[in-house]
């Protein structure tokens, strides 16, 4: 079946797709629809179609058993009531395994530093430009914007937690 016969399956109305599977699939769907709507025979169908056409014979059957008329509300109330112990847990979990990660990774620095740093460290000290007092003042001065930064970031927080009276 070439690619003119499969836009023959369904509408005319085919939407434009830059992506040629994505374009399968939506044909696909479509032929499984209207076989399925028609009681087509689908002993020619391919995979995909009797696949689609078993979830198009689903969807159309109503549900055996109907949902109360509170599901809604119940659902969200689980929601919203889910005991946060759990996602601490979760949390605390991954920061020790951050943790552990980064610990590794101070310490692998480290031994490559101790083991290959007399080879290539001097390479680099000489690339460095010598410090001057003038770029060593805005260094420190931009060292000192960005710790009294998170100074104040830290203070607030604070005084966010524990409100005055």
């Amino acid at each position: 079946m070439n690619h003119h016969d499969m836009n023959q399956v369904g509408d005319d109305n085919i939407p434009h797709f830059d992506d040629e599977a994505r374009e399968r699939e939506w044909l696909a769907q479509e032929r499984a629809m209207r076989c399925e709507r028609l009681h087509l025979d689908c002993a020619s169908d391919d995979a995909r179609v009797q696949r689609y056409r078993m979830l198009a014979r689903a969807l159309r059957k109503a549900p055996q058993k109907s949902l109360p008329a509170d599901f809604a509300q119940r659902i969200a109330a689980q929601a919203t009531s889910a005991p946060a112990g759990n996602v601490i847990t979760d949390t605390r979990f991954e920061f020790i395994l951050i943790a552990a990660i980064g610990i590794m990774l101070v310490v692998a620095v480290v031994a490559v530093i101790t083991l290959y740093g007399d080879a290539w460290l001097p390479s680099i000290n000489a690339m460095l430009p010598a410090p001057s007092a003038v770029a060593s003042r805005w260094l420190l001065a931009f060292a000192g914007c960005v710790g009294l930064s998170w100074l104040l970031a830290q203070w607030q927080s604070l005084a966010r937690e524990r409100p005055l009276a």
